[in-house]
């Protein structure tokens, strides 16, 4: 692993380390970017030996944060991208941290997070996985309806196609089927599928359970057949079920298992 392959941003923030030292770090720091999809229990191993050679490095707490995230150690992610942004200032992982808070059951703690003045501060795709996040905190909490309004922003739209889309359009087909609106839930797994060029979701396998409760194949084919009919490259407009309708509830917080929820989202300064 050379040193010469990490991001350059954070190469700068180790400039404060003797030469040696520096080198050694960065080394570990590509070492655990490469490692973390394929074997993350390693990948950690190599963030932690840079933890503790170059704690007072914000980008380098948050490459042992985002890891830990990633292998399910959700008190070190938390405590170790809390400290990384307060070195570095900031919104720093907003959506990874709440995420964190879920698994530790602590959803209103999520959803504090949510709401707090940093959270406005966040754009793109960031802001879209706190409002996931958020959502599903709601969820945990049982106010089900409010996780589906808390959904229905302008990027809930399949005629646009972000790099966010499928996640988004996933979990608010994810939370429709949680308040029991079958037909809207298939439609907007149907949407996410469509959007879904990275394979990031299941949502196909989601289709395919919803079928029997849509009334059988026919029925699914027919409301396939539907939304496509109105998906990007067409011109029948915006599909309209579940992002125009607004269920009755407040957007207040929700707690749900480590297992369900923890692991997935997405994040970095470039450290990994």
């Amino acid at each position: 692993m050379q040193a010469s392959e990490l991001h350059g941003e954070v190469r700068r923030e180790l400039r404060g380390l003797p030469k040696g030292l520096a080198d050694k770090v960065a080394a570990h720091l590509v070492a655990a970017g490469k490692l973390m999809d394929t074997e993350p229990e390693r990948a950690l191993t190599h963030a932690r030996f840079a933890r503790r050679s170059a704690a007072r490095v914000a980008a380098v707490r948050e490459a042992n944060g985002l890891t830990a995230y990633q292998v399910g150690e959700w008190s070190e992610a938390l405590t170790e991208l809390r400290a990384a942004r307060r070195m570095a200032g900031g919104a720093g992982q907003l959506a990874i941290m709440a995420d964190c808070e879920r698994a530790l059951g602590r959803s209103q703690r999520a959803l504090e997070l949510s709401r707090s003045p940093e959270a406005a501060e966040l754009e793109g795709q960031q802001a879209v996985e706190l409002r996931i996040v958020a959502a599903g905190a709601r969820r945990d909490l049982g106010q089900i309806d409010a996780s589906v309004v808390s959904l229905q922003t302008s990027d809930l739209d399949p005629q646009r196609q972000e790099p966010w889309s499928a996640r988004l359009f996933y979990a608010y087909a994810d939370n429709l089927l949680a308040a029991d609106r079958v037909q809207e839930a298939f439609t907007w797994f149907v949407h996410a599928a469509h959007a879904d060029d990275e394979g990031e979701t299941d949502a196909p396998e989601r289709l395919d359970e919803l079928v029997v409760r849509l009334g059988g194949a026919d029925a699914a084919e027919e409301l396939v057949a539907e939304v496509e009919s109105r998906l990007p490259g067409d011109t029948g407009g915006t599909d309209g079920e579940g992002a125009q309708e607004t269920p009755t509830g407040t957007a207040e917080g929700d707690t749900a298992s480590a297992e369900e929820h923890g692991g997935d989202l997405e994040g970095g300064s470039g450290a990994l």
